[in-house]
């Protein structure tokens, strides 16, 4: 359990950090359940993630009884991660978090300086997290082709991220059309536009094999539908989000464990602390050195110049009336003479002063 003296000694840290500007690329460390149903580990998850520097916190708040039916047995990468079979009704059972708790959460992500954010599962768990308040409602991969729990979604009104692993680009496109109630065939109530909308690339496999994360398709996503796109990444390590966030993403999605030594299902493909640090510096960077498409001498190498680029030295002794040939030229640094460019102008012009050996040749003392 988190001590006074651990939240103090976070605390400081924090205040220590540069303030993010969150519209630049929005980071969210998916806590999901690798809490293990346990709220005291949820809340130290809090204060590491904040550590990190991410911008969001997310869990995952569902009723068991409304997600799966009794018979809905384990995902293949469930069962190989837990050790287990047992149906998913079980699993969530130990895993989730009452709803109760997701107020407490709330408020240790307001103490810890980073947004609160709960993936909800069901109708009943999008009705509580509604009046709970977020910035965001996260849409599962799961749930991108349920009418109902898109509805609700739509009828909230809250700014939507929304993961599209397992769907073709027309389901994608239909989630999309049912949240801003544009949808011929299926009408939602809805005040969203796509300007409301993230919808992130993902692939739902743990961990996804790297031939199968489709980076690209994030910018085919976004030409087509309209709507910016970040990534939900399940992959083992930090290249594939950092790769992501070069190419653009305005948002990143990676899952969060404490210690991937812990039982269950998620921690296996999710980072550790230190490593979520790192994702979280390695994608600011990425980001910021998309910079801008213009292709110009920025300020930080203009002095560099001078130093770098060349100008036209004599390459020997040359007297005075001398013509000026390519054996008695050289191109050397520093800049600040007469450019080599305008080598073709010089050669056959004569000196009007002597030069000694790397003098850089004077323009006023050319003549024809």
């Amino acid at each position: 359990m988190t001590s006074n003296h651990d939240i103090q000694a976070s605390e400081a840290r924090l205040q220590d950090m540069p303030a993010h500007k969150a519209g630049n690329l929005l980071i969210i460390a998916e806590a999901g359940v690798n809490h293990n149903g346990d709220l005291a580990r949820a809340r130290d998850m809090v204060w590491r993630a904040a550590e990190a520097g991410v911008d969001y916190v997310k869990f995952q708040t569902a009723l068991p009884e409304r997600l799966v039916a009794e018979s809905a047995p384990m995902a293949e990468y469930q069962k190989r991660n837990t050790g287990k079979t047992e149906s998913q009704r079980d699993m969530l059972r130990r895993l989730l978090l009452p709803f109760e708790d997701f107020v407490t959460l709330k408020e240790e992500c307001a103490r810890a300086g980073v947004g609160f954010m709960s993936t909800p599962f069901d109708i009943p768990s999008v009705e509580f997290l509604h009046q709970l308040g977020q910035d965001y409602i996260k849409i599962p991969s799961g749930e991108i082709d349920n009418l109902p729990y898109l509805r609700a979604v739509a009828a909230c009104g809250t700014p939507v991220i929304i993961s599209c692993g397992m769907s073709s680009m027309e389901q994608t496109s239909d989630a999309l059309k049912i949240l801003t109630g544009a949808h011929p065939l299926y009408p939602s109530e809805s005040t969203l536009t796509l300007d409301d909308i993230i919808l992130l690339h993902c692939n739902t496999q743990y961990p996804t094999p790297f031939a199968d994360v489709n980076l690209r398709a994030m910018h085919t996503l976004h030409q087509e539908l309209g709507v910016r796109t970040g990534y939900s990444d399940h992959t083992v390590g930090v290249a594939v989000p950092v790769a992501a966030a070069a190419l653009g993403a305005v948002c990143i999605e990676k899952h969060f464990t404490l210690s991937r030594e812990l039982p269950g299902p998620d921690h296996k493909a999710s980072l550790e602390p230190s490593e979520l640090a790192l994702m979280v510096r390695l994608c600011r960077e990425a980001r910021e050195a998309l910079g801008s498409p213009e292709k110009r001498v920025s300020e930080s190498e203009r002095a560099n110049i001078a130093v770098a680029r060349k100008s036209i030295v004599a390459a020997c002794h040359i007297a005075e009336g001398e013509i000026f040939t390519p054996t008695n030229l050289d191109v050397k640094r520093p800049a600040g003479g007469i450019s080599p460019m305008l080598w073709d102008s010089l050669i056959g012009t004569r000196a009007t002063r002597a030069y000694l050996p790397d003098e850089l040749i004077d323009t006023d003392t050319i003549t024809s």
